[in-house]
């Protein structure tokens, strides 16, 4: 057996920034909707409180410690931080900058550029969204930019590898107007620098354009099956008609459940495709009845995917067997593994008990 990389994405968006004060109000974080989410119908888990770290400001070291802690323990090999950058301007960098300076926490890391707009959305039929920050994309130059502005991290030992290249992932790969001159400028920058190069993935929603990203000549893909359009052709839709028939004014509802059948279905051994699993969903806190939510999700339900994910990617070389989750605390979208008042640490030990089986 071979045991699996589980790397988990990290939203370093959980202390005020600029920005934020000007777009939400004064001191805005993540946690603001997460505080005031509701529940909207019988059996709805909201609102989500956190547990063992409460509602924390991402500034404090001491609470970055207590989160590799809780990592490690469960079998993370080590946090994907989104990376945001557009046209020579990184935005909610100064936790990552802060985690490079100190050396600490001492526990793995690697980078997702997380390319895509910024909007202010409205959640309404008739609402008008408003465009925030434009992902830019000028050119070879702005490339050269962004990967000195990164080299510090790139040779950073906690960096993390495989098969000897840095791993670097985009969110958004169909955007880059010309990927492929990119990942070169990259590589042969790196090379210039005395790295070996970077392991590119591209992360994918769907599983028809698996291929087509593959094509753009990334290494690999993270495969994180999308809930509307693929899920409404398969399994789920019985789900989904159902809730139809017999709610109102609710959030589109999935059950945990179907969708821990649908990833045994879609993911395989395909060596260049990395399973990425959500433990929970739930988009209201953010958007209300025009979420999405994986319903009835359970610590249980969790350790069986993990445990089947796994199993299909046992065969793989250790190097190659990553596991990506999403995510490690993404709260606004109920989608975290850190503990809550509900389950406790059940998720994480789940996690812990899926990954000693192997």
């Amino acid at each position: 057996m071979s045991k699996p990389r589980v790397i988990a994405f990290y939203l370093p968006q959980f202390y005020p920034t600029p920005e934020n004060d000007e777009w939400w109000g004064k001191g805005f974080t993540e946690w603001t909707n997460v505080g005031r989410a509701k529940p909207l119908f019988k059996g709805h888990y909201q609102p989500k409180v956190p547990a063992d770290l409460g509602y924390y400001d991402l500034r404090l070291p001491i609470v970055r410690e207590q989160q590799a802690d809780l990592a490690r323990e469960a079998g993370v090999e080590g946090f994907c931080y989104w990376h945001y950058w557009t046209d020579g301007k990184r935005m909610l960098s100064d936790v990552f900058k802060e985690v490079l300076r100190d050396k600490k926490p001492d526990y793995p890391f690697c980078l997702c550029w997380a390319n895509h707009d910024w909007f202010k959305k409205t959640w309404t039929e008739k609402g008008k969204d408003i465009l925030l920050v434009k992902q830019l994309y000028p050119g070879k130059k702005d490339y050269e930019d962004h990967f000195y502005a990164m080299l510090d991290a790139f040779k950073d030992p906690r960096y993390m590898k495989t098969n000897g290249k840095l791993i670097f992932g985009v969110f958004q790969p169909q955007f880059i107007p010309n990927p492929q001159e990119f990942m070169d400028t990259w590589n042969s920058l790196a090379r210039k620098n005395g790295l070996e190069g970077f392991h590119f993935f591209a992360y994918s929603h769907q599983r028809s354009r698996n291929e087509e990203f593959l094509n753009l000549g990334f290494d690999s893909l993270a495969f994180n099956p999308d809930f509307e359009s693929m899920f409404k052709k398969g399994l789920l839709a019985r789900a989904i008609s159902k809730v139809k028939r017999n709610y109102i004014h609710i959030p589109q509802l999935i059950q945990y459940s179907e969708y821990v059948e649908v990833c045994k279905e879609v993911f395989n051994t395909n060596p260049k495709i990395y399973p990425c699993i959500e433990p929970n969903f739930d988009h209201s806190p953010r958007s209300g009845t025009r979420g999405l939510i994986l319903h009835e999700s359970t610590p249980k339900l969790w350790k069986k995917l993990c445990e089947e994910t796994f199993k299909i990617r046992e065969g793989l070389p250790h190097d190659d067997n990553l596991i990506f989750i999403k995510a490690w605390n993404e709260w606004g979208e109920g989608n975290y593994l850190e503990p809550d008042l509900r389950f406790g640490k059940q998720y994480l030990k789940a996690l812990r008990e899926a990954v000693d089986r192997f």
